[in-house]
């Protein structure tokens, strides 16, 4: 089974960084799109970044300009580099990833458990 599993969250003053990672494992052929979710509360889940193996980046409007995502294919991991922060930021980050299992003819996406972002006024 592939498991997704993120860390690098945490509690900052706003303007700081944080790098978020995420690390897949398993039964992995390829990975295709691989990226960032986020969930504040009483908001529905929104796209933060993504990036796909051809290179393909989507990034949410209202990161552009401060966050950055990267991948290590050798290492199946995703990236978020976020500066600027603000409290609006504040959420949980699920890790996403459309994954090519071996024996497998399609991809199934899979979500990590998530890591807390916090952002102080």
């Amino acid at each position: 089974q592939v498991q997704l599993v993120e860390s690098g969250g945490g509690l900052v003053q706003a303007g700081g960084s944080l790098r978020l990672s995420c690390a897949a494992s398993g039964s992995i052929f390829s990975i295709d799109a691989m990226g960032w979710y986020r969930q504040a509360p009483g908001k529905q889940r929104e796209l933060v970044a993504m990036l796909t193996s051809s290179g393909i980046i989507n990034l949410a409007d209202s990161v552009k300009g401060r966050f950055a995502i990267s991948r290590d294919n050798a290492k199946n991991t995703v990236y978020l580099q976020m500066n600027s922060l603000k409290p609006e930021d504040t959420a949980v980050y699920y890790c996403n990833a459309d994954v090519f299992a071996y024996r497998a003819y399609g991809a199934t996406s899979f979500w990590g458990q998530g890591t807390q972002v916090t952002v102080s006024s």
